[in-house]
């Protein structure tokens, strides 16, 4: 589940409070790349630490089931290079996120460049748990961090951007 966050301080203070240990800080830089099916991306968190990640999710507000494939990589700079001359790419997203875990389920705070703050929930599900379960739990973890039904988002960050950078375009 995706939402903005008009007071991300306010969301955080609640996120820390439940959290099992210190967050996780991550700069992102996402690559998106031209792809038939599903979405592919190459995120760079350093010059020498890389993924390759694949994913197909419904792209609906509120819950929504993600499969997705990762692939490590050591050459984050290089893959970018092959991947633009093999597929091109299609857009590029920025972002701070702070990650905490709650449970089974990692609340990232993000801050994108050029759009603002975010939540997202990411339950993991467990093997052979129900993706409703997984639901319920995003749900109650939401009405616990205090975000409502109307702070919630569909689709991708790309997609936000690509929006808005769209003529007549309009600003979310």
């Amino acid at each position: 589940m995706k939402a903005r966050a008009a007071d991300l301080a306010r969301i955080e203070r609640r996120a820390r409070a439940l959290a099992e240990r210190d967050p996780v800080d991550l700069l992102q830089d996402d690559t998106f790349f031209a792809c038939a099916t599903g979405r592919l991306k190459l995120r760079e968190l350093a010059p020498d630490r890389g993924e390759l990640i694949f994913y197909r999710r419904a792209d609906l507000a509120g819950p929504k089931l993600s499969e997705y494939s990762i692939a490590a990589t050591s050459t984050p700079a290089l893959m970018r290079a092959v991947l633009t001359a093999a597929l091109g790419v299609i857009g590029r997203v920025r972002k701070r996120r702070r990650v905490y875990l709650v449970g089974q389920t990692r609340i990232h705070l993000d801050q994108v460049e050029e759009l603002g703050s975010f939540v997202e929930l990411e339950v993991v599900l467990a093997e052979g748990q129900a993706p409703a379960e997984g639901e319920a739990l995003a749900e109650r973890l939401l009405c616990t961090l205090g975000i409502g039904a109307a702070d919630l988002v569909s689709g991708a960050y790309l997609d936000h951007l690509r929006q808005d950078a769209a003529p007549g375009g309009t600003s979310t």
